[in-house]
């Protein structure tokens, strides 16, 4: 199993840490680092996922669930 950096363990709170797996979770993951990521935590899903596999997962998302500001920051990243 991947694992993800130590610098997510602060934006997966609600999740057991140790058994995050970057595959396997990766919904949660973009999603949890679009909420609540830094411009780290941004660079890495874009160097891990590639930007189509971001944008994909973005537009699955309920756009209740991402501030809207932070929706359009998003889309000019990815």
């Amino acid at each position: 199993m991947k694992k993800l950096p130590e610098i997510f363990r602060s934006i997966l709170w609600s999740y057991d840490f140790e058994k995050c797996d970057p595959i396997k979770m990766k919904n949660t993951i973009i999603a949890n680092t679009i909420l609540y990521g830094n411009l780290e935590h941004w660079r890495w899903i874009k160097s891990f996922y590639g930007v189509p596999e971001i944008q994909k997962i973005l537009n699955s998302v309920s756009v209740v669930v991402i501030r809207p500001s932070v929706l359009k920051l998003a889309n000019l990243m990815f």
